[in-house]
C-alpha cells in the first residue's frame, strides 16, 4: 500500500492551504475530497478578509489579525505556484453603524469624506466608517489553490468521501468506499461535513452587475454587505440560516439581500442580477474554529471556521503544519482545542 507524509480530508481552502504548507515543507500530501474539490463552502463565500469585524469572536480576533497579516504573501505564494491571479483587492471597508458598535480599529468618516470616497453611497442614517481590510475573490483564490498545490506535487482526488479515520500501526488509515490510504499522519479539514459538533450553516448571496461602477471600497451594511470585483460585478450577501446541508436558493431572499442592499445604492435596482447561490458555512455551538490534535495519535482536526474560512487559511495551515511535525504553535490556540466539545457530544 502506497503511503503518504500527510492526508488530508477535505479540499476546501483550509485543507489546500495545509496541504501547499506541508509540501514547502518537504512532506508528502494526499488531499481527498467528498465531491468536487475546492467547490463547496470555499468557493461559495464572500471573500472578505476583515479581522476587526464586529461579528468576529473575541478569542478569535488575535489569530484573526495574524491571518490577515500574513495573507499578501499567501496570495504571493499561489498566485506565483498557480500562475494566475485571484483578484486580492486591498482597497479598504466602509462600514455604516451604530456609534456604539464601531470597533476601535475603524476611523469616522464625515459626509464630505464619504462623498470623495464613495459618491454614491447613501447613508441612510447610519454613522460611516473607514477601515484598511482588503478582499480576494474566494473562487479565484481556490483555482489557483489547487492549481499551486498540484504543480508542486500535492497529489488531489476529488469524489473520494473519506468514511473512517483510524490509528493502525504507528500510522493513520483512512477509509474510503473503495479503498484505504495509510500515512503518518491525517487532518480532517472536511468542514460542514467534519460531523458534531460541526454543524452546516446555510449563506445565500448573489452578484449583480451594474451598468457602471458603483463601488469600489468593501461596503459593510446593518443588513447585507457588499463586495466589489474587479470584473465589475457587485457581491451581495448573506444570509445565516440552520437548515441541515439544504443548499437551496430561495428567489425571496436574494430579493430582500438585493432591497437590502439598494437603501445604500439605490442604483443597484435596475443592475442585472447575473448568479445567485447558496454555501454551507461549517458552524459550532461557540462560533470558534477547531484546531489541533484529536484524542487518536497522528489525527488532527482543522475545521469549523464559520464565516473566517477564507481569512484564516494561511495561519491556520501555518499551525497545523507545526503540529504535525511536533512543534509548538506560534499562536495560543486553547481556545479552539477540539477536547472543548468531547463531553458533550453522545
Amino acid at each position: 500500500m502506497k503511503s503518504w507524509d500527510v492526508i488530508i480530508a477535505g479540499a476546501g481552502i483550509i485543507g489546500v492551504s495545509l496541504a501547499l504548507e506541508l509540501r514547502q515543507r518537504g512532506a508528502t500530501v494526499l488531499v481527498l475530497d467528498r465531491a468536487e474539490p475546492g467547490s463547496e463552502a470555499s468557493s461559495a463565500a464572500a471573500g472578505m478578509l476583515a479581522p476587526a469585524d464586529p461579528e468576529t469572536p473575541e478569542l478569535l480576533r488575535p489569530l484573526a489579525k495574524a491571518s490577515a497579516q500574513m495573507f499578501a504573501a499567501f496570495v504571493q505564494k499561489v498566485e506565483s505556484a498557480a500562475g494566475m491571479q485571484v483578484d486580492f483587492r486591498r482597497v479598504g471597508t466602509i462600514a455604516l453603524m451604530p456609534e456604539s458598535t464601531a470597533p476601535r480599529e475603524y476611523r469616522g468618516l464625515s459626509a464630505t469624506e464619504l462623498q470623495h470616497l464613495e459618491p454614491s453611497i447613501h447613508r441612510s442614517g447610519h454613522s460611516t466608517y473607514f477601515v484598511q481590510e482588503n478582499s480576494v475573490d474566494p473562487k479565484l483564490l481556490m483555482r489557483a489553490a489547487l492549481a499551486a498545490a498540484r504543480t508542486l506535487g500535492v497529489e488531489v482526488r476529488g469524489h473520494t468521501p473519506s468514511t473512517e479515520m483510524r490509528a493502525h500501526n504507528k500510522a493513520v488509515e483512512i477509509l474510503t468506499e473503495r479503498e484505504t490510504f495509510s500515512a503518518a499522519s491525517a487532518v480532517d479539514c472536511r468542514g460542514a461535513w467534519s460531523g458534531a459538533p460541526v454543524r452546516p450553516r446555510k449563506g445565500q448571496m448573489l452578484y449583480v452587475l451594474p451598468q457602471a461602477a458603483l463601488l469600489q471600497h468593501v461596503l459593510r451594511t446593518p443588513e447585507a454587505y457588499l463586495v466589489p470585483r474587479s470584473s465589475g460585478k457587485i457581491l451581495i450577501g448573506a444570509t445565516v440560516e440552520d437548515v441541515g446541508f439544504d443548499k437551496s436558493v430561495d428567489p425571496s431572499a436574494i430579493r430582500q439581500l438585493l432591497h437590502d442592499a439598494a437603501k445604500y445604492l439605490p442604483e443597484l435596482l435596475s443592475a442585472q442580477i447575473t448568479q445567485s447561490w447558496a454555501g454551507l458555512r461549517p458552524g459550532t455551538p461557540d462560533n470558534l474554529p477547531i484546531i489541533g490534535p484529536t484524542h487518536i495519535p497522528r489525527m488532527f482536526v482543522a475545521t469549523g471556521h464559520f464565516r473566517n474560512g477564507i481569512l484564516l487559511a494561511p495561519i491556520t495551515a501555518q499551525i497545523m503544519a507545526d503540529l504535525i511535525h511536533g512543534r509548538p504553535s506560534s499562536q495560543d490556540i486553547r481556545a479552539f482545542s477540539p477536547d472543548r466539545f468531547r463531553n458533550t457530544q453522545k
